[in-house]
């Protein structure tokens, strides 16, 4: 049947057909009979599935991933011999009360790849698309009792060279299959159009229907035939006021509820506006996935997911890379979302044969790539959330697409068109780029970019705005760099924002041989090709819980910027809405000494239009405030409940600098050196005479003394993608040997009031190194340490730390610092960590990347204490400059060996990092690495810190 529009109910009847349906898989297309179609067929020994899923999720069968490389040979249109086939059977009946009049419908909303269908031993027909909707006529074929419903359901098919989208390849029947009445004189499809003028503050209304009827909307007292159009005063939607309508279009043969959202969307003068204002897109990319089901993902998952990204500050979604299920969209209207639809097509497997046979550029496939985008546009035209039209992802060009976006600009001229892979940019009304490095977006945004070859091209190139379709890649630790992309975003009126790769992991559980749980990725089943954890590469963990890389963007993409000047006694609040004021807000400070607060209140803003800002004084500082590093924390909270939060929740936080620390003073006389036989003490310090180590601490003995540590677990941005034209350093790290460095003792010398060590630091195989000197002094109950390192050689690349690694006994499992938290941070990674008093237990300090790597480094912090359950540990102080914290129960090396959470076994050490320096993170795995002036850089450094043993109690 034709495309037509999706809406959630009616008062027309409807029956699911979701459930347990009897399963059969076969090996190839051809591979078993057809009469599971008929009425008395055989199904002894067929096993169940569950409909909407995956067969390959549930037992039969495996998953498999690859990024870009088809896993079948490249043969367009034809797939291989090789081709799982599901076939899939459901007897029912129909409702006592099914209508006997009219016509009905059966709809498949998602089959993956192509489905041949019968009802009642008759063939309907076969399709592919499997993002997409797909619907027969079947009345006449209907009985009361004992409808048998046949799908045979093949994994490859022509399609699957369309949908090449960097995920699971997973088939199946993973949406709804629904029976629906369609009665006489019911509407086929309807459109609505609801525009506003921002000038006037009037909506338009028109809702286009092939059956006449009413349309009612009783809050603005329309009650209109379809075709006609009338203007009143509205409030506009928009994804910061998400306002609908409600209403009814009423036919004489059904009832369909309408949700009216007015609007007005397009590129006008050169940006992308709405309802005459400007946008930024503070997006993210998002497969649908669920660790359990897939792309099977029921409503309630997708609530999460909306409220998940309100909750962090996101506004808007590109639907990567096929139309998401419908009911996504009704949410986005409802919660307030920008959608970027994309439609269901990639072809980037050609790039591996250098694009030869791309579909897109095929004729034969143009109609395959047409009905995809009229499927899509009809079934979400409806929906005001969706803004921008994608004609897809990474399919080269060709005039497929030119034939694409011919017919959405005929029949949806109102919305834009995205396109990001050619990038002359022909049938685009955006000049957009995937992972492109800071500075490509800052002469972008300048609009100094490079020229095309041909001056019509670049023209029309040089009159778009600027979009990253996919930036800042979450894969592992990371993405780093946010920050430095959202100043251009906000710097240059051309650079509308971006859209972070991507939403989610997509680990799939396992278990081990003895239970336990961990999340797999490619090649974990068995796949001879696969693209390993690059299917890993979300802001969210499989299970949904958010990732530090999401907090750290909630804070960099915050709608509110609250600043200050250290003693001025005032913060400036400057309200960066696209549309929306500021009385949906409460402020509150708090003054707050050595983390902890002191005296809080609420802060008087004025009311703030979009754009404007104002400075406001705050309270005098308590008089009674104690003695200490002293912060102002004003926070932008919500005044009330929401849709998608409580009152309360915080959209944006600022600090400013209240009160410096005071200088630490020794804590007695300086203590001298004690040699003896076999130990040299130094105030409470014990340490081995033959190599200078520090052994104990007053009663507290260490598995092992600070020595200076150059090496961490490569995150997967440390490592870096295979095509990457810049230095991988993770790679060049192990290259080199940062991981086994060798420490040498050059000589332990007692000194009248200190005790000095003096190293080098060197891996094997190399004549770099670094010249370690370590000078110990006491004073009273503390330990200083001041570490001195001068680099040997021509080093070719960064450190990844720079710092110290001493080992605590186990039982030390109880953390507590003054610093950057709660979460972890590194130095391009750091908006998000708040100065204050945390405490948490070294296991908590972890973070499950699902391939473990470099994790947990807390920065900024001035002093960090471990202790036993009986309150005994140590505590390291900063002696001046904050330090980077870290304890975990394996070391960097044992880290780094592991490929999945459950390769980590808790050791008899709590292995802790005080680090000087950190490299950055980046986001290198699919974009730039870090910026210049991230990188941790080999020169001469010193540092110090004060270890003091902590008593019992």
């Amino acid at each position: 049947l034709p495309a037509r529009a999706w809406y959630a109910h009616s008062d027309a009847a409807r029956l699911s057909l979701n459930g347990a349906w009897a399963f059969r898989l076969s090996a190839t297309a051809e591979g078993a009979d057809t009469g599971f179609v008929a009425d008395d067929a055989d199904t002894t020994g067929w096993s169940e599935v569950a409909v909407p899923g995956h067969w390959a999720l549930q037992g039969h069968g495996a998953p498999a991933y690859t990024n870009v490389k088809y896993p079948f040979p490249v043969d367009p249109p034809r797939v291989p011999t090789e081709n799982p086939t599901g076939d899939h059977r459901r007897v029912f009946d129909l409702p006592a009360d099914w209508p006997a009049d009219g016509g009905t419908v059966l709809r498949f909303d998602g089959v993956e790849s192509c489905a041949r269908v019968w009802l009642n031993g008759h063939e309907l027909g076969t399709f592919q698309g499997s993002r997409l909707p797909h619907e027969f006529a079947v009345g006449p074929l209907l009985r009361p009792r004992g409808n048998v419903l046949a799908v045979r359901v093949h994994q490859w098919s022509a399609g699957s060279y369309l949908e090449d989208q960097d995920m699971w390849w997973l088939a199946g029947i993973f949406r709804e299959v629904t029976l629906l009445h369609r009665p006489a004189l019911s509407p086929a499809d309807f459109f609505v159009h609801a525009g506003y003028d921002h000038t006037t503050g009037l909506g338009t209304l028109r809702v286009e229907s092939d059956q006449p009827g009413r349309v009612t909307v009783p809050e603005l007292g329309l009650d209109l035939a379809t075709g006609e159009e009338a203007t009143v005063a509205v409030e506009p939607w928009s994804a910061e006021t998400p306002r609908l309508y409600g209403g009814e279009l009423a036919t004489e043969g059904e009832r369909i509820p309408l949700r009216v959202g007015f609007r007005t969307v397009g590129v006008r003068d050169g940006l992308f506006r709405a309802n005459g204002r400007r946008v930024l897109f503070r997006g993210v990319n998002r497969h649908e996935f669920h660790p359990d089901h897939g792309r099977a993902v029921d409503l309630e998952t997708m609530r999460q997911d909306v409220l998940l990204m309100k909750r962090h500050n996101i506004n808007a979604v590109r639907t990567s890379h096929y139309p998401p299920h419908p009911a996504f969209l009704d949410l986005c209207d409802e919660y307030g979302l920008w959608v970027i639809d994309e439609c269901d097509l990639e072809t980037h497997g050609f790039a591996e044969v250098g694009w030869r046979r791309n579909p897109v550029a095929d004729e034969s496939f143009t109609p395959a790539l047409v009905d995809r985008a009229r499927r899509m546009v009809e079934r979400d035209k409806n929906h005001p959330s969706v803004v921008i039209w994608s004609l897809g992802n990474e399919s080269g060009s060709g005039a497929g697409l030119g034939a694409m976006a011919e017919w959405i600009r005929e029949r949806n001229p109102s919305r834009a068109l995205h396109y990001e892979h050619d990038h002359d940019f022909p049938h685009s009304d955006f000049f957009s780029r995937m992972y492109a490095p800071h500075e490509e977006v800052e002469r972008i945004g300048r609009r100094e970019e490079e020229p095309l070859s041909d001056p019509e091209l670049d023209a029309h190139r040089r009159s778009l705005p600027f979009l990253l379709c996919e930036y800042g890649h979450a894969m592992g630790n990371g993405p780093g760099g946010l920050a430095d992309y959202q100043r251009l975003f906000e710097t240059y009126e051309r650079t509308q924002g971006g859209f972070v790769w991507e939403w989610i992991d997509h680990g799939l559980p396992k278990r081990t041989p003895d239970g336990r749980a961990y999340y797999g990725y490619g090649g974990d089943f068995g796949e001879e090709l696969h693209d390993g954890n690059f299917v890993c590469d979300g802001l969210l963990f499989p299970d949904r819980t958010p990732s530090p890389g999401l907090i750290e963007f909630k804070k960099v993409i915050e709608p509110v910027r609250i600043t200050g000047e250290a003693g001025a006694d005032t913060v400036t609040v400057v309200n960066g809405h696209d549309i929306a004021g500021l009385d949906h807000l409460a402020f509150t400070w708090a003054y707050e000494v050595e983390g902890e607060a002191v005296a809080s209140g609420e802060l008087a803003v004025p009311p703030l239009a979009a754009g404007e800002s104002a400075t406001v004084g705050l309270p005098a500082a308590p008089a009674d405030a104690p003695a200490g590093e002293a912060v102002w924390t004003v926070r932008a909270v919500l005044a009330a409940d929401t849709a998608w939060a409580p009152g309360g929740h915080e959209v944006a936080w600022g600090q400013l600098t209240a009160g410096a620390a005071p200088r630490r003073s020794p804590a007695g006389p300086a203590a001298a050196p004690d040699r003896a036989a076999d130990t040299i003490r130094l105030g409470p310090g014990r340490f081995d005479p033959a190599t200078g180590a520090l052994l104990g601490i007053g009663g507290l003995t260490l598995p092992e003394g600070p020595r200076l540590d150059v090496w961490r677990a490569p995150t997967d941005n440390d490592l870096g993608a295979s095509w990457q034209l810049q230095s991988r350093f993770g790679v060049i790290w192990h290259r080199l040997g940062l991981n086994r460095m060798r420490h040498r003792i050059d000589a332990v010398e007692a000194a009248e009031d200190a005790l000095l060590v003096r190293t080098r630091v060197a891996p094997a195989a190399t004549d770099l190194a670094l010249l370690t000197d370590y000078r110990w002094t006491a004073t009273g109950d503390e330990l200083r340490l001041t570490v001195s390192v001068t680099p040997e050689g021509d080093w070719p690349c960064p450190l990844a730390r720079l710092g110290l690694r001493l080992g605590l006994p186990a039982g030390l499992g109880q953390a507590e610092w003054f610093g950057g938290g709660p979460g972890e941070a590194y130095p391009d990674t750091t908006r998000a960590a708040a100065l204050g008093r945390y405490r948490m237990a070294v296991d908590a300090l972890q973070t499950p990347y699902v391939r473990p790597q470099e994790n947990g480094a807390r920065a900024d912090v001035r002093w960090a204490e471990l202790r036993d359950a009986a309150g005994a540990g140590l505590r390291v102080t900063a002696d001046p400059a904050p330090f980077w914290f870290t304890a975990r129960r394996w070391t960097s090396q044992q880290l780094d060996a592991a490929e999945h959470t459950t390769d980590l076994a808790p050791g008899d050490t709590v292995w802790v990092n005080l680090d000087h320096g950190q490299h950055g993170i980046g986001s290198q795995s699919c974009g730039p690495g870090p910026l210049r002036k991230y990188y941790l850089d080999v020169e001469p450094a010193e540092f110090s810190l004060v270890f003091t043993e902590l008593s019992a109690g």
